[in-house]
This record gives structure tokens, sequence and C-alpha cells, in this order.
């Protein structure tokens, strides 16, 4: 019997027999309209952003309530593994609320979630549980609007809207 060494290494899917079957998780675009696309090879932030006119691309990392999300530059390599925004060029200078973060992290979340079940987000009705590192969300999703079901942190939220395009 030979010797077999396995490695992980933070940026594949699954351990590794050799060196060849390195599969890099992609980097995560959420756009506004709430559809996911994922980059698995060299991407920068002018190429994820290409197709959104009037939109510029920031990284999940730098939100943060009332504070703006600042835009990434141009020549920004996406890093694997990383969930980034599109998002419009009206929201660049707007600190972001708490309720803006909860729309992005529902974004996000529903997103991810039909991308990893081959599933696609339609216009109609989405239900789920929502985790943000310490809030908890139940939200039922119809068209453009999120109906907010309980939220035991954030009781006088009532409605959660898209953002505005």
């Amino acid at each position: 019997m030979g010797n077999v060494s396995s490695s992980y290494h933070p940026t594949t899917r699954k351990q590794l027999a050799g060196p060849k079957e390195i599969v890099p998780i992609p980097a995560k675009v959420v756009t506004p309209d709430g559809r996911l696309e994922e980059f698995r090879r060299r991407t920068t932030a002018e190429e994820a952003v290409s197709g959104h006119q009037g939109c510029y691309l920031c990284s999940s990392d730098s939100m943060a309530v009332g504070s703006a999300a600042p835009r990434l530059p141009d020549d920004y390599i996406l890093q694997f593994g990383q969930i980034y925004f599109i998002m419009p060029l009206s929201k660049l200078l707007a600190p972001l609320s708490l309720q803006d973060l909860c729309v992005l992290a529902i974004k996000a979340s529903v997103a991810i979630g039909n991308s990893e079940s081959s599933t696609h987000l339609s216009a109609g009705s989405v239900s789920g549980r929502v985790q943000v590192r310490w809030l908890s969300l139940r939200v039922r999703k119809q068209g453009a609007y999120g109906e907010l079901l309980s939220c035991p942190k954030l009781a006088s939220l009532r409605k959660i809207k898209s953002l505005p395009r």
C-alpha cells in the first residue's frame, strides 16, 4: 500500500486527493434584482458590474449600519468565496440603515439558497428564515416587497422594501 495524503485549501469545496482537483469556491455577486452571479475565474470589479449600468460593486465585508457601502476600484480582483453586492449609484454616499442591511442579507440568502438548489429566484413568493450573525428573521417575500413575520430584536420593523434601483 502506498502513502496517501490530502489537504484542504480555504478556496476549495472538498478535500483534495491531488493537485489538479482544486475547485475554487466562486466569488458570489448579488445583483440589484436578487439574482446571483458566480465568478470562478479571475474577475475585476469592472467586469462584474459591466452588465449593470448605473451601479457599482461593494464587498459584504465593508458594509456597516450608519456607513455608506464603499465602491470597490474597477481593477479590484474579486476574491474566491467572498460575497459582493451590485448597488445602485444612488446608494453610494447614503449611509446604510439596519433595514438596508436586512434587505441585502435576505437577497443574498435567497439568491445563494436558490443557486445551491439549482433553482432561480422568481417574482413569486419566497418564504424562509435568515440568520444574520446576531439577527434572526423570518421573511415571506412577495414581488419587490418582503413582509417581516418575526424578528425578536426588531419588533418595530414591519415591512422590508427592496433597495431602489
